[in-house]
């Protein structure tokens, strides 16, 4: 969950209240937040020739991205202590009668499809809150935003730039502009390696670096405003000074985008000159023909059954009490007209995260105070969930191998695209592991595509440890599959390996045929395999082709030459390769620093349901 530092002082003079940090302790947890910490008594840092002031750091719920600065958390513990009414949000158009335009140009279908925006008139920043601007889109950025995969934001003094603006996708050579604080003018192509050591911008550039086009968004002169995601064009940087803020957006999710938007003019159209008041802008979608408006900020209609509030929460309230404390929590709400059990909702433009009338119930348990509730003891009535199959098959597996003397371990699912190729002698064709965007280290690149890496690892982490070293896993291995929704599946596999002063092959081949034989898998002779010869034992499909397992020898770089096998699995007509083992190759102990011979074996567990 984030954590939001606000100034203290300031906090409590919006709140018209002085709290110990008990009692503001208390105040927090009654509204469902969590005070993390109060440095009032703490050394606290120095910045630019000024102690900074006591800050409270508060803990908000993932849910609740409207009170992810300073204006939203005030706001809303104001109006859940009744000192304020529920904001009227008001769309205003200007005095000329015409919107600023945003056009959208086909191209950018190619990178970052969406766009949306708005105008905050006649605002008025003081240093804390024009800080507090800055650090809320920073915290969308990161949260809601997907490190700005799904949405940037941008935002421009609207004085120094003149609509109608476009947003368009051009090459990078093409793109032309000042970046935001800096002095040199400079192309996309120069901004991309310019950037590419920055701490801040750097984890940034990957989301657009491979595209054939960029995003740009120009006003009527030609003057760069933006080049989402990446930074704002210095010309129309917003200061202290400001008077009139342009809030443009792009992205890949254009429910996301809607979101962000009333978020950023929710929290801040309180300073304008007319509190709550936003001017809209007019959005053409040229590749569709689509014209409209943003943003809308219209409540939604929601209703929540009296009935199922009381149940939920143990109350026997009136629908007119659970009105009154839905308005705590900054919903306009009345009983219905048609239906006595019903309450209708409107959800304010804030609140994106009530998607069912159990997100309403909540919110009437915190109104009417958690300690308050009513306490009872659980349902007699105790169900246990029935497992999945995999997870049932993988527990026997994991049980009869631990009872035949291997230890289990629980390495990370990512490695290193090394560990999970080169190391092993592998070759990566591109298609078959799923690939981290942006890793952190060199360490997670990609989600492995076998339990082998993380085995070895952890063989080598402990050689100091006597020998024979036997460990076991059974989790799961991640493909690229492009015939799925999310283009990848999972698959649960079992594998292990020992580490010795012999090779342990025989060992290992014992391990397969204990743990095959608990699954009830015969055993066939290559022969048998391949031909499929009647053997003296019932068999359920075709006779010629008896179910069961069967191994051949391979030549593999991974393995050692002449000590390796595959594992082949025909099982109810249908015949495929199941897994390897063997000793590995004297290359791959080098690269994971092994001094001794280690023999494998790994198999696909999905197979057998």
């Amino acid at each position: 969950m984030p954590t939001i530092s606000v100034d203290k002082v300031e906090l409590y003079k919006a709140l018209g209240q002085e709290y110990t940090t008990e009692q503001f302790e208390e105040l927090c947890f009654e509204f469902g937040i969590e005070l993390d910490e109060d440095t009032t008594n703490q050394e606290r840092p120095v910045v630019n020739g000024k102690q900074e002031p006591p800050q409270l750091k508060i803990e908000i719920p993932a849910n609740r991205y409207d009170m992810l600065c300073f204006e939203g958390i005030a706001l809303m513990l104001n109006i859940f202590r009744e000192k304020l009414p529920l904001p009227n949000y008001r769309l205003v158009t200007p005095k000329s009668g015409k919107l600023e335009k945003l056009t959208i140009h086909p191209d950018t279908a190619k990178v970052r499809p969406y766009a949306s925006g708005a105008i905050l008139r006649n605002i008025k920043f003081t240093q804390e809150s024009y800080d507090s601007f800055i650090s809320l889109q920073d915290k969308l950025h990161q949260n809601l935003a997907r490190q700005r995969t799904l949405v940037a934001i941008g935002t421009h003094d609207l004085d120094t730039i003149k609509g109608p603006f476009t947003y368009e996708a051009l090459p990078p050579k093409d793109i032309n502009f000042k970046p935001l604080n800096q002095t040199k003018s400079m192309n996309a192509e120069e901004m991309m390696a310019f950037y590419e050591t920055d701490r801040n911008l750097g984890k940034y550039l990957h989301i657009i670096r491979e595209k054939p086009v960029y995003p740009v968004i120009y006003d009527s002169q030609r003057i760069v405003c933006s080049m989402p995601p990446i930074i704002n064009g210095d010309h129309s940087k917003i200061t202290l000074k400001t008077r009139n803020v342009f809030i443009e957006m792009t992205g890949t999710d254009r429910t996301k985008l809607e979101i962000v938007n009333n978020i950023m003019v929710a929290m801040f159209s309180q300073y304008c000159a007319e509190p709550f008041t936003i001017e809209p802008i007019q959005i053409v979608s040229e590749h569709n023909g689509e014209t409209r408006q943003t943003p809308d900020i219209s409540p939604r209609k929601a209703e929540a059954e009296v009935n199922y509030i009381n149940h939920c929460c143990g109350l026997n309230e009136s629908p007119q009490r659970i009105c009154e404390l839905l308005t705590k929590m900054c919903y306009a709400a009345k009983p219905s007209s048609k239906d006595k059990n019903l309450i209708e909702v409107l959800v304010p433009p804030t609140r994106a995260d009530v998607l069912h009338q159990c997100d309403i119930m909540e919110d009437v348990a915190i109104a009417y105070g958690f300690n308050n509730l009513p306490r009872t003891s659980p349902n007699k009535a105790s169900t246990i969930a029935q497992p999945l199959l995999i997870n049932k098959l993988g527990d026997i597996v994991r049980l009869e191998t631990a009872m035949a003397g291997w230890s289990e371990v629980m390495p990370l699912i990512l490695c290193s695209h090394d560990e999970n190729f080169g190391w092993l002698n592998r070759k990566d064709d591109g298609q078959t592991a799923v690939r981290l965007a942006n890793p952190k280290t060199a360490e997670y690149q990609v989600v492995r595509t076998s339990l082998l890496p993380g085995l070895l690892k952890t063989i080598r982490e402990n050689k100091k440890h006597s020998v024979p070293i036997k460990v076991f896993e059974v989790s799961d291995v991640a493909f690229k599959d492009e015939s799925l929704e999310r283009k990848s599946r999972n698959e649960r596999h079992f594998a292990a390996a020992w580490y010795g002063k012999t090779s342990g092959f025989e060992v290992v081949h014992g391990l397969l045929d204990r743990v095959l034989l608990m699954l009830k898998t015969a055993f066939l002779t290559h022969e048998e395999g391949l031909q499929g010869k009647r053997l003296d034992y019932e068999v359920k499909e075709d006779p010629t082709k008896p179910d069961g397992y069967w191994i051949e020898e391979i030549d593999e770089p991974t393995f050692f030459s002449g000590h390796a096998a595959a594992i082949y699995l025909r099982l109810n007509g249908k015949q495929e390769r199941i897994g390897e083992f063997g000793i590995l190759h004297p290359t791959v102990l080098d690269k994971f620093e092994l001094r001794y011979p280690v023999s494998t074996l790994e198999i696909n567990l999905e197979v057998f349901l």
